[in-house]
């Protein structure tokens, strides 16, 4: 990466590195990593010259900082709905995004094989490179680096576009992920999904799918279903039902 490189993504993250092996480090796709030689006077073990480890960090990071803006500035929301609110900020569509705005593919290590095969535009490797960014500023200077740029950049401006739609009808899009940690936090079993029927011809086919979920201390089993053109958008609808029913408990 050449320095007026480094210098340009600097400046969109509003951070320049004091350590700069970690902003190579979280730039570089294991691809990269496998095909080069480590220098002589690199001591890093394997693990840490791609930017997998970061990657793991920087998702905790980020779902941290969100959580806690989250609960300071909608006192009044309920959990389901900040759980539906904070999967839709760290979901891969919205993360993907702002990866795009910082033209982040342009600056990945990649390998021959993932440079050919398109590497720079892949949604998978966007997304894990920002994580990985967020957890090389947080070991760089501590977490108010990461958090100015996680509010400035992937909060605050999504909260704004939604802002102007009624509460509680902002586009979640995984609402598997959003019922699972809400269940979690309830310290309740993950649901069971079931395909109870599968009908129409082969090119337009409808899947219903139940979902179950546990609702412990002698209360009747939650159960829903839905429809869908897949499985997994049918899993979807039956979790979205779920949360919907589920969230007013938590008032």
């Amino acid at each position: 990466m050449k320095p007026h490189d480094a210098a340009a993504l600097e400046a969109a993250l509003g951070h320049t590195f004091a350590r700069r092996e970690l902003l190579e480090q979280a730039l570089t796709h294991s691809s990269h990593a496998h095909e080069s030689d480590p220098t002589p006077d690199d001591l890093r073990p394997a693990s840490q010259r791609d930017n997998e480890q970061l990657e793991f960090l920087g998702d905790a990071v980020l779902g941290f900082v969100t959580s806690k803006a989250l609960f300071e500035l909608f006192p009044g929301y309920h959990e389901g709905q900040l759980s539906k609110l904070r999967a839709h900020l760290v979901s891969a569509r919205h993360l993907q995004l702002v990866a795009e705005q910082l033209e982040l593919g342009k600056y990945l290590r990649l390998g021959r094989g993932e440079e050919k095969s398109g590497g720079r535009n892949k949604s998978a490797l966007l997304v894990n490179a920002l994580e990985a960014l967020l957890a090389a500023m947080y070991l760089d200077a501590g977490l108010e680096a990461p958090r100015a740029f996680i509010l400035g950049r992937i909060v605050e401006p999504e909260l704004a576009r939604l802002g102007a739609e009624p509460a509680g009808s902002y586009p979640v899009t995984d609402h598997k992920s959003a019922l699972q940690e809400l269940l979690q936090a309830r310290g309740r079993p993950q649901p069971v999904y079931a395909l109870v029927k599968e009908e129409g011809p082969e090119h337009k086919k409808t899947f219903t799918v139940e979902i179950r979920v546990a609702q412990g201390n002698g209360t009747k089993e939650l159960r829903a279903r839905a429809t869908g053109t897949t499985k997994k958008a049918a899993e979807q609808n039956a979790a979205r039902k779920a949360l919907d029913r589920l969230a007013p408990a938590s008032d």
